[in-house]
């Protein structure tokens, strides 16, 4: 696990190494400014940290709406999915441990997410979020918000196929993990370039990928029964809410936004 841990977490530095790479030895220009490195506050950065947790507790409610799933508030789905990583002896411990908590762990899950989503998330996260939101949002600015950002979904999903096929999101499944991987960040993509490109940094994509890693494992606390394929946030159920998720910024976008995504794209100085 502590070996997964570090080969998963050096992998996400690979986009900003090559991001960097190409940024200085090819195009010879700074990396700062054009990549959208920001530390300049605004409420996305807000949006980007309390998103995820709201898209994990509504991936829930949808699950709980296909056929064999179940509201567990003790848990036992979740325990019984690590019992193909945890010996007995670890998960009757963590039941114990669960059982004497003042309470419900998924609440102590909330904060730890959250915790982790602006710290230690959020930096792992920026080795992938300046590689895609950062050098290849700037890269395929010229084929408009929606194109740009399919086509960074296709790239991220298939650089997940290695991690996949090991078993990561999808033990059940790992070979149709990578095509539903890829649906996910699919229908992932243009929610985190709305919130980069709305927040004027890319630190704010570091954010909320760094959230959505932090919480979005409560989303199958309480839920029994399904597969890897049909709930939690790379399931089905998963990929609803982002659909919905898409739909509420596309309506936002043309009606409430001070200025259109679109519109800010082609202004933004990050474009080559």
């Amino acid at each position: 696990m502590p070996g997964s841990l570090l080969v998963g977490t050096t992998y996400m530095f690979i986009p900003a190494v090559v991001a960097v790479v190409v940024q200085k030895l090819i195009y010879k220009e700074p990396v700062i400014k054009p990549l959208g490195i920001s530390f300049k506050l605004n409420r996305w950065f807000l949006a980007a940290w309390l998103l995820p947790p709201v898209m994990a507790f509504a991936t829930t409610g949808v699950s709980l709406l296909f056929p064999g799933v179940e509201y567990s508030p003790e848990m036992a789905g979740m325990f019984e999915r690590l019992r193909s990583v945890m010996t007995p002896e670890q998960i009757n411990q963590m039941k114990n441990q669960a059982a004497a908590l003042p309470v419900h762990p998924i609440w102590i899950g909330l904060l730890q997410g959250l915790i982790a989503g602006i710290t230690v998330n959020a930096v792992a996260a920026f080795g992938e979020e300046l590689g895609w939101r950062g050098f290849l949002l700037k890269e395929l600015g010229h084929l408009g918000f929606w194109k740009s950002s399919a086509l960074i979904g296709l790239i991220w999903g298939v650089w997940h196929a290695p991690l996949i096929l090991q078993g990561h999101n999808y033990p059940q499944h790992p070979g149709a993990g990578v095509f539903m991987m890829t649906i996910f960040t699919l229908l992932l993509a243009p929610i985190f370039s709305y919130v980069s490109l709305q927040a004027g940094s890319v630190i704010a994509a570091a954010i909320i990928h760094g959230s959505l890693n932090g919480t979005m494992g409560l989303s199958l606390m309480v839920v029994k029964g399904g597969s890897d394929l049909t709930v939690g946030g790379t399931g089905l159920a998963g990929f609803i809410v982002l659909a919905f998720v898409n739909i509420g910024l596309l309506i936002y976008d043309r009606t409430r936004a001070k200025e259109p995504v679109a519109v800010k794209y082609l202004k933004s100085p990050t474009m080559h």
